[in-house]
């Protein structure tokens, strides 16, 4: 997720303007009057007054989260949209190896993870509905080139990573979406937000693993261009929805230095290493399980690899509760125990060819990894409010804190990229996966640990301090 720190231009002379001499017309409220201009542009927007917030405020921010989900959604859902239709290509007549599937289902989340910086700066640039607008119109390029390649089983593998590579604009739309939402809200409605567009996108992925079986193969023949046409609709729909119904915020900024300043934070370079352990391995796992399925228990239908990322989405607002409760650091560090233990599972599972084990044992993984990235995020403003020594360090580690949100989100996306790269390299060399998933469980106790060392010890920085 990437989420600047937004601001308030508190100037009363957009509000005072009449509609005699610009065109606006101010609207009758209780606090702090906004102003509507042409566009669906708002002036004078500010959370924090709440009387503006209670007459008219909430109302306005709860119908641009709505819709924001929606589009969010959708962006997953193109995201991940190669990690169901990849398993399918034999089946249409694609003659590809293991190890050129796996780079369909990984070049995505690295398309998507590059994107993620960029596509957050776009909304302060052009306006959360006018982006919200174009980056839902800009899914139907991915998804129309899909419905076309994949009718001939002859394209070359590079076409079909050319084009799966443009499904990471969807990647993209969740960085662009939580930039938006996060300057809707005040702060104390911010978390619940941000945690409801984060989840609502995060279903996205298991909708599509859920959906697209379904629709391409109802009938007699196996209809892989169903995949992409799908979307077309829904696509347009939400831009119209976005066009008819969404605001822009004219008074919201970003602020490009907060991403200068959480770069030369240490914090925000172990932060990310640990989000790579969570978020990267809900996204990699994601991707890679329907795959995983289809290849290891061919006889099971692939269907069922829906309820990993379903599980993994639902976990996360959990983890945030709970990191409330018991502290981030803590419960991520149990979110790596869990995750370790539900891959040495899956091992066992796999030696033993128990779907039933593999499936329940990636389903506690998905569960810890879903519980892992609310956890994270919840470590990340505990960590740069501590120490703080007056009101002007405060903003300023504020400022560091919003910049690490956007570089963690950033960075623990490359994990989607990593993990099946790492099944590709592992079948490769011993002829199964189970080496990638031994290094995947020593990678998880290293992050355990750092996170015990950095952010849990008594004798660390932070003493006593619950982060």
């Amino acid at each position: 997720m990437a989420q600047p720190l937004a601001t308030v231009d508190e100037s009363p002379s957009s509000s005072s303007t009449s509609s005699s001499t610009s065109g606006t017309s101010p609207t009758a409220l209780a606090g702090a009057p906004l102003v509507h201009r042409r566009g669906r542009w708002i002036d004078g927007w500010d959370p924090q007054d709440e009387a503006q917030w209670s007459a008219v405020g909430r109302a306005i921010a709860r119908r641009n989260l709505a819709l924001s989900i929606f589009a969010e959604f959708l962006g997953f859902a193109v995201w991940a949209l190669w990690s169901i239709v990849v398993p399918q290509l034999p089946a249409a007549g694609f003659d590809l190896s293991v190890d050129q599937m796996f780079w369909l289902i990984a070049l995505p989340s690295l398309v998507g993870a590059t994107l993620r910086i960029p596509y957050t700066f776009a909304v302060p640039l052009f306006g959360g509905r006018n982006w919200t607008i174009v980056s839902a119109l800009l899914l139907l390029i991915p998804t129309i080139s899909l419905a076309v390649v994949v009718q001939e089983p002859g394209t070359s593998f590079g076409v079909l990573l050319g084009v799966a590579a443009l499904a990471g604009v969807g990647g993209g739309n969740f960085a662009s979406s939580m930039a938006n939402i996060s300057f809707f809200y005040p702060e104390k409605e911010k978390g619940r937000a941000l945690g409801l567009n984060a989840a609502g996108g995060n279903v996205g992925t298991a909708a599509v693993q859920l959906a697209v079986p379904l629709v391409i193969g109802a009938g007699a023949a196996l209809s892989l261009e169903r995949a992409g046409l799908m979307f077309v609709p829904l696509a347009i729909l939400a831009a119209v929805l976005a066009w008819r119904w969404m605001d822009n915020l004219s008074h919201a900024k970003s602020d490009p230095r907060s991403y200068g300043v959480a770069a030369r934070a240490r914090h925000t370079w172990v932060i990310s290493f640990i989000y790579i352990g969570t978020f990267g391995s809900f996204i990699g796992f994601s991707g890679a399980f329907p795959t995983l399925l289809k290849g290891t228990f061919p006889e099971v239908t692939a269907t069922v690899a829906f309820l990993g990322a379903l599980v993994g989405s639902v976990a996360r607002p959990l983890g945030g509760i709970l990191a409330d409760r018991l502290g981030g650091a803590r419960v991520t560090i149990a979110a790596f125990a869990v995750m370790a233990a539900g891959v040495v599972s899956a091992i066992f599972a796999l030696r033993s060819h128990s779907f039933g084990a593999f499936l329940a044992s990636f389903l506690v993984l998905f569960v810890a990894t879903g519980a892992g990235n609310g956890s994270v995020y919840r470590m990340i403003p505990a960590v740069f409010r501590h120490g703080a020594t007056d009101a002007e360090d405060r903003v300023r580690r504020a400022r560091a804190a919003a910049g690490c949100l956007g570089i963690a989100g950033a960075v623990g996306a490359f994990g989607g990229f990593l993990i099946p790269r790492g099944f590709a390299v592992s079948t490769s060399l011993t002829g199964n996966i189970q080496a990638a998933l031994w290094v995947i469980v020593s990678l998880y106790a290293v992050m355990a640990f750092v996170t015990w060392a950095v952010y849990s010890r008594r004798g660390s920085a932070f003493g006593d301090t619950v982060i």
